[in-house]
């Protein structure tokens, strides 16, 4: 029996023992969640199928009033495809049907703790910081999960704590990321999105490449990430500033050590990579204007040092050089948004974005303008998502060159309050350099099915 089979059974006796406690300290243990399919096909490369996730989502939550609240939330997914190269792995379940848990979140709240005014949260927790519709450039405490790089906004959770202290309207919040966890990078066809085109020196041929990750040692001054927040109600708006000193979740090469194999040429390449400490300094806030909903946040990202990358070239004889990265100055990421829904019922979303979670510096900052608009319809049974998706703009002076487009129209129907069914088109085109233009061949078909309980 595999480790992660273990720890569900216990993870299950845990939460049977948790609700007869619970229940004797007249608690009550709450479970919730949902079951859903996400299938997809490529509309190219003969229909390969593209996307295979079956998860069961279960959240589990108890309150004791006033006073204290459990959360917590697991995933456990049958996700992908068997990995079988030969006839010996038919022997594994763990590879013929490939299947994870995942804990997203376990946490506890104190409630009133020491004070009334002061409340803590213990253990593994998302930090929703930001006021955008799922795209936010100042939530940078918790890593990203780009395993789905479709599904915006999701997030790891962080293990450590969180303080908020408030006065009156206001509030002030801290929260302190003990271990370093890098951001997932996407799996399966997505994998190409983060790829980057390796240039040698002329006369040289790549015959192999490795890559080494540099990880912060495990220690409060390298691998702890740190935050605080002030916010409230003001002039009709929620309004917050924040702080973050912490590291970027994705890797930037430090060195390329490169070898020669032969007489031809050939060389072989080994990169490293570590990641960089940033200072974040953020504001953002959200209201209305009339019956038009309104929001908006910039984050101005300050790195710790110059980030150089070092080519080392002594084993043909040459000096080893070193290029800029990222210079030690300030450059800013912003997003405006607003919302409105029509007397109809029909809704419109609209944001604009300068500079994507995966991009570092005042001149490599793409701009992206986000949009949706849903009609419902034969009471709310059926959803239409016709206008759905982005356009990127890479290089303002020569357009057709520096963009990408993004388009993807759905519907969705909803035969009771629980469930709903959904078929979807996602469409790219684009030329330049940005990550979407290097998905533009993963044109795909999706179907979901959500039930919630």
């Amino acid at each position: 029996m595999k480790w992660y089979n273990v720890f569900t059974t216990l993870f299950l006796l845990m939460a049977a023992n948790f609700g007869i406690l619970t229940a004797q300290d007249n608690s009550r243990l709450n479970l919730m969640g949902k079951f859903s399919t996400d299938q997809r096909f490529l509309t190219q490369n003969e229909n390969k199928w593209s996307w295979n996730e079956n998860r069961l989502n279960i959240q589990l939550e108890s309150r004791k009033k006033g006073e204290a609240r459990f959360f917590s939330e697991v995933w456990l997914r049958s996700f992908g495809f068997p990995g079988l190269t030969h006839i010996g792995q038919l022997s594994s379940k763990d590879l013929t049907s490939p299947y994870n848990l995942d804990i997203r979140e376990a946490y506890v709240d104190l409630y009133g703790f020491l004070t009334e005014n002061l409340d803590i949260r213990i253990g593994r927790q998302r930090l929703a910081w930001g006021r955008g519709d799922v795209i936010n450039p100042t939530n940078n405490l918790d890593p990203y999960d780009l395993e789905d790089i479709w599904d915006f906004g999701r997030y790891h959770g962080s293990d450590g704590i969180k303080m908020t202290y408030y006065i009156r309207d206001w509030f002030i919040e801290g929260a302190f990321f003990p271990f370093f966890r890098p951001a997932t990078l996407p799996v399966g066809e997505l994998t190409s999105a983060f790829n980057q085109d390796i240039s040698l020196p002329a006369g040289l041929l790549l015959k192999d490449f490795r890559d080494s990750l540099l990880l912060p040692d495990v220690n409060l001054g390298e691998s702890g990430n740190y935050g605080i927040k002030f916010g409230g109600f003001l002039l009709g708006y929620d309004v917050s500033v924040s702080y973050v000193y912490g590291r970027s979740g994705l890797p930037v090469p430090d060195m390329n050590v490169i070898t020669p194999v032969d007489l031809m040429g050939g060389v072989n390449l080994k990169s490293f990579l570590y990641y960089p400490r940033m200072n974040i300094f953020g504001a953002d806030l959200a209201g209305a204007i009339g019956s038009v909903g309104i929001w908006s946040e910039i984050g101005a990202f300050f790195p710790d040092e110059k980030l150089t990358m070092t080519v080392d070239l002594s084993s043909l004889g040459i000096f080893p050089t070193d290029s800029t990265i990222l210079e030690k100055e300030i450059y800013l990421k912003y997003l405006i948004g607003a919302d409105y829904t029509f007397r109809d019922g029909s809704y419109l979303n609209f944001q604009f974005l300068h500079g994507f979670f995966h991009e570092m510096g005042r001149d490599n900052l793409n701009d992206y303008f986000i949009f949706n608009f849903e009609k419902k319809l034969f009471d709310d049974k059926l959803k239409l998502n016709p206008v759905t998706g982005a356009f990127v703009v890479s290089d303002w002076k020569n357009l057709s060159s520096g963009y990408a487009l993004i388009y993807s129209p759905s519907i969705t129907y909803l035969p009771n309050d629980n469930a709903e069914i959904m078929l979807g088109v996602r469409i790219l085109e684009g030329k330049g350099d940005n990550m979407f233009v290097r998905l533009i061949d993963k044109d795909e078909v999706f179907v979901k099915f959500i039930y919630s309980f």
